[in-house]
């Protein structure tokens, strides 16, 4: 998995993910701090209404960001955008109202919006072999998960000695040394093959993501990570601070559960995607957090809450949520053309918040009105339709080479080459509108 590592424009965007995310561990720690500092046992709303805000930035400007991205110098826009969300972070610690917290968040979640899917997209173009790819996939989440461990971590150890607010200061060092990481590098721009307007552009993604059947069941798959997540990262400061009484230093040691869970799975999974595909490993994934929720349910109504069945349920979690997420960048560098994948990641990005959009605000409201069991359930169930929504729409014979026939193209269209039926890779574009054989 390292050898990826020797490849220097790659190692430096590897380690560049690495900074950013320890630094937007500590911030996360540090926002749920916040909000319980600013509104104690009602903090799941506040930090419920604070992703639901992420996501909506997320859901409206990914798409925009994704049709200027193959319009821009790759590497300027990346650092632009980490220079902007380390300015916004510097102002978090000086709030005093609630809504000056939701400002400096719509404005942060923004540029991540233009930033997240700009940085995806530009992977495989640097590693184009797709065996070095899922190497890269599996060290990207696995710098997910270290973030997950290690940021609760530093958070906790810093934490003795300051303030929670000081933990918003690790953040802007970590996209400033993102920033710099990335500016020593020179990346790769791929040019779109023929040109297409602005308004096609921002659409491009989503249109090719709904009309291809794989990625159709990856996002009922991100429906099943939504639930499942927004329970962990919304609900898990009200637990450990508000209902069982743990100090701050147990918050942090709780996400370190979950990151735990998640960086077994992205060390074990690319050995297990040479062995098994796509599909039946993250429906396996997506069914283990549904089975932790009923579970964790089930222990909360007959024995009652504990710190230890939190931990082993958060744990299972982030296993299930990794082996979903990871091999999620194969499925879409499979599916896009090279200069399509900017439009197509972003797509990813929109539309997998969008779930998140639903369950963040669902969560928060569903703890505070009727507690923790039925807020399990009801998230279990929603995922479990996740579930079911991409068992439906993904089939089990997945085919990427697919033979077809073209009545849409004129004989002497370059792409036929004199022949209207033909055998190669499916992928949707604009001599392939739709799934299928007939064109």
């Amino acid at each position: 998995m390292l050898g990826v590592l020797g490849n220097r424009v790659y190692r430096n965007l590897f380690l560049a993910q690495v900074v950013s995310l320890l630094g937007t561990g500590l911030s996360t720690v540090a926002l749920g701090l916040l909000a319980f500092d600013l509104a104690g046992a009602n903090a799941a709303i506040i930090l419920g209404t604070i992703f639901t805000i992420k996501m909506v930035a997320y859901v409206g400007l990914a798409p925009i960001a994704g049709a200027l991205a193959d319009r821009m110098n790759r590497r300027n826009l990346l650092v632009g955008l980490n220079l902007v969300r380390a300015a916004v972070v510097l102002c978090l610690p000086f709030v005093t109202q609630i809504w000056q917290v939701y400002v400096l968040v719509f404005l942060l979640q923004s540029a991540s919006a233009a930033f997240t899917p700009a940085f995806q997209a530009t992977i495989p173009d640097v590693l184009t072999d797709e065996a070095e790819y899922t190497k890269a996939l599996s060290l990207s989440r696995l710098a997910y998960d270290l973030e997950n461990i290690i940021s609760p971590t530093l958070a906790a150890l810093m934490l003795m000695v300051m303030s929670f607010s000081n933990l918003f200061l690790g953040t802007v060092v970590g996209f400033a040394l993102s920033a710099l990481l990335i500016v020593l590098v020179r990346l790769p721009d791929p040019k779109p093959a023929t040109s297409h307007g602005f308004l096609d552009r921002t659409t491009r993604g989503i249109r090719i993501y709904l009309a291809t059947p794989r990625l159709r069941g990856l996002l009922g798959l991100n429906l099943a990570v939504s639930s499942a997540g927004a329970m962990v990262l919304v609900n898990s400061v009200v637990l450990v601070r508000a209902q069982l009484g743990l100090n701050e230093a147990a918050l942090a040691w709780t996400m370190f559960a979950f990151g735990l869970g998640s960086m077994t799975a992205a060390l074990l999974l690319p050995k297990a995607l040479n062995k098994w595909a796509e599909r039946p490993l993250m429906l396996t994934g997506a069914s283990l957090m549904v089975l932790a929720l009923l579970s964790f349910s089930a222990v909360i109504s007959f024995w009652g809450l504990s710190w230890q069945s939190m931990l082993i349920a958060w744990l299972v979690i982030g296993l299930g949520y990794s082996t979903v997420m990871t091999p999620s960048g194969r499925l879409l560098a499979r599916s896009s053309h090279t200069e399509d994948r900017p439009a197509i990641f972003a797509a990813q990005f929109a539309l997998s918040h969008a779930c998140w959009l639903v369950t963040y605000p669902l969560s928060g409201w569903l703890m505070t009105g009727l507690g923790a069991v039925p807020t399990l359930f009801i998230l279990a169930a929603l995922a479990a339709i996740g579930i079911a929504t991409a068992r439906k729409f993904w089939p089990s014979d997945d085919p990427v080479v697919v033979t077809h026939t073209h009545d849409n193209l004129p004989l002497n269209h370059p792409h036929l080459k004199g022949h209207r039926r033909h055998t190669h890779a499916l992928i949707i574009d604009d001599v392939h509108p739709q799934w299928g054989a007939h064109f």
